[in-house]
């Protein structure tokens, strides 16, 4: 596969269900008693601690599979029903559960620091990013495409850090309409690549019984 085309379905993948845009403006209602340099500094962290739990779970992933003797066919088709949802939830502009619990929510507004626990995880690097990540980098064999595939996670996080870090021109500009347009998009798109790990899945899962 081409390193760039597949840096463009990795950099899609990842960049849907971790939706910066919607989860920066869960971040600034979780940081709206904080002052700009407090909400900077929780962002920041919010971010790498996301950031590099995304990168042990793409990388270890195989280990993780091989402990719990999941095939990665079988870890697409359940991850593809998860995403499945989130993408209905993203469509019908509703929080979704799997990254973001309304329990969740209440227990972070008694919280001092915010970042590790609930926006790194699971509002960032949640069940769907986890599964997401495993699956994309799992889905090539190649150093050179793993590491296409690390940069597109990178890539994304450094949207999300510019989104926290910017987040209230950002929230200015785009405002709760074009917002919530968005998400429907990043919706669609995200039920597509469900229905895609399903199918692969599924199909593959089937092959190997035959």
């Amino acid at each position: 596969m081409d390193a760039f085309a597949f840096f463009a379905y990795a950099l899609t993948s990842i960049f849907v269900i971790v939706n910066p845009v919607g989860a920066m403006f869960t971040f600034m209602s979780l940081t709206a008693d904080k002052d700009k340099k407090e909400r900077i500094r929780l962002g920041t962290r919010s971010v790498i601690i996301g950031c590099l739990l995304a990168i042990i779970f793409a990388i270890g992933g195989e280990l993780i599979l091989r402990f719990f003797g999941v095939t990665v066919d079988s870890l697409r088709v359940a991850g593809g029903i998860i995403l499945f949802k989130v993408a209905l939830d993203m469509v019908y502009a509703k929080t979704s559960r799997e990254s973001f619990t309304e329990e969740e929510r209440k227990d972070a507004k008694d919280r001092d620091d915010i970042s590790v626990f609930p926006v790194a995880m699971p509002l960032l690097t949640g069940p769907g990013t986890i599964t997401t990540v495993i699956v994309v980098i799992r889905s090539v064999s190649s150093l050179e495409l793993k590491a296409v595939a690390i940069a597109a996670i990178l890539a994304t996080f450094a949207i999300t850090f510019l989104m926290f870090r910017f987040s209230s021109q950002f929230s200015k500009i785009l405002g709760i309409t074009v917002t919530l347009v968005f998400t429907r998009i990043m919706g669609l798109l995200l039920g597509a690549i469900a229905i895609n790990f399903l199918a692969t899945g599924i199909r593959n899962i089937f092959i190997g019984m035959i």
